[in-house]
């Protein structure tokens, strides 16, 4: 008796999914100020950016932005019944850490926390003041009203922990959580947000977080690596000695805090046509700020191919915030276990 995935899906998990679009303005005022915007290996300034691309204010328009909104709940509410209709025991949800529990001290490429339960922590009334415009609406998003601690399966963790090992993945082992910036042991938003928004806040469904480093140098792991990293985790999932429906997440993504609607629609295609030599290709220089999280979306595709999984649905909602075209592109995916007509 071995444990079977029988569902996947990827999400994105931006602020923006969680703030009416009646309030997207106020993180683009953050990008009119930043010097430091990403977009195709290159850095640009707001006014810089402006310059270089065309002008997104007709996506900027009310109608517009609030077409987006409601096609995004639409698509997170059929994420989380996929999820229900194939009842999971489990649920592996591979996102990033915003430096929210790891941090220059130790910052691991990859990471699985093998404890028994973790914490969901509410951020207090002091964190979100200091939160920088728009994101503090959006934390609420994330995290229960009190604490909730969440179960995990530390016996499959520890399993992946060890399957990964012998096929020369050296990775992190966290028992618990370091105290992170927020000092409170908590798991990060991108972990979060799936229970709050995709399965339920009550959901009792049990977790394995697993991390990878997409964000901050030096050592975020290449696209091959994270889809050589899914595969070897596939492999370990289906050989796991229990009767176990097992889910898979990706959470993260899509292009962000530039939207690039050229890398996103490639990528989707790729995965939908399990397209491993493409998404192995995607270059470190395209997977720079919000858009590195895709890098969570390669290891859940190596999952899915190592574990007969194929892509079943695509939604695609390219959020702009601002008429430089920043924003965040929102993507909803589920696999399912036998090939199916794609829908959008």
């Amino acid at each position: 008796m071995m444990a079977t995935v029988v569902a996947g899906i990827g999400t994105s998990h931006g602020p923006q999914l969680k703030t009416p679009p009646t309030r997207w303005a106020e993180r683009g005022e953050a990008d009119r100020r930043s010097s430091t915007l990403e977009f195709r290996g290159a850095r640009y300034t707001f006014d810089e950016l402006k310059a270089a691309r065309q002008d997104f204010a007709h996506e900027c328009a009310d109608d517009v932005q609030a077409a987006r909104w409601e096609a995004c709940r639409d698509a997170m509410d059929g994420l989380g019944a996929h999820l229900r209709d194939a009842e999971v025991d489990v649920l592996v949800i591979v996102s990033s850490d915003h430096k929210e529990v790891y941090d220059d001290r130790l910052l691991p490429a990859f990471a699985i926390y093998w404890g028994d339960a973790v914490d969901h922590v509410p951020f207090t009334p002091e964190q979100l003041a200091a939160m920088a415009p728009g994101l503090a609406e959006a934390a609420h998003g994330d995290v229960p009203e009190r604490t909730v601690t969440r179960p995990c399966r530390a016996d499959l963790a520890r399993h992946l922990i060890e399957s990964a090992a012998e096929e020369g993945f050296d990775v992190a082992a966290s028992r618990s959580l370091p105290a992170g910036r927020y000092g409170n042991h908590g798991i990060p938003h991108g972990y979060g947000f799936i229970y709050q928004r995709i399965v339920g806040e009550r959901s009792t469904v049990p977790m394995v977080p697993v991390f990878i480093n997409t964000f901050y140098e030096p050592n975020p792991p290449s696209a091959r690596r994270c889809l050589d990293f899914g595969r070897a985790l596939g492999r370990a999932l289906a050989s796991f000695p229990e009767d176990l429906r097992i889910g898979v997440v990706a959470s993260g993504g899509l292009s962000h805090f530039v939207i690039d609607e050229d890398l996103d629609l490639t990528f989707l295609a790729a995965l939908e046509a399990g397209d491993e030599e493409h998404l192995a290709s995607v270059p470190a220089s395209e997977m720079r700020s919000g858009s590195s999280e895709l890098r969570n979306w390669i290891a859940v595709a190596g999952i899915a191919e190592e574990t007969g999984l194929s892509v079943s649905s695509v939604d695609y909602q390219p959020c702009y915030r601002t008429e430089a075209g920043t924003g965040n592109a929102m993507g909803f995916v589920t696999w399912s276990p036998a090939r199916e007509e794609t829908t959008r």
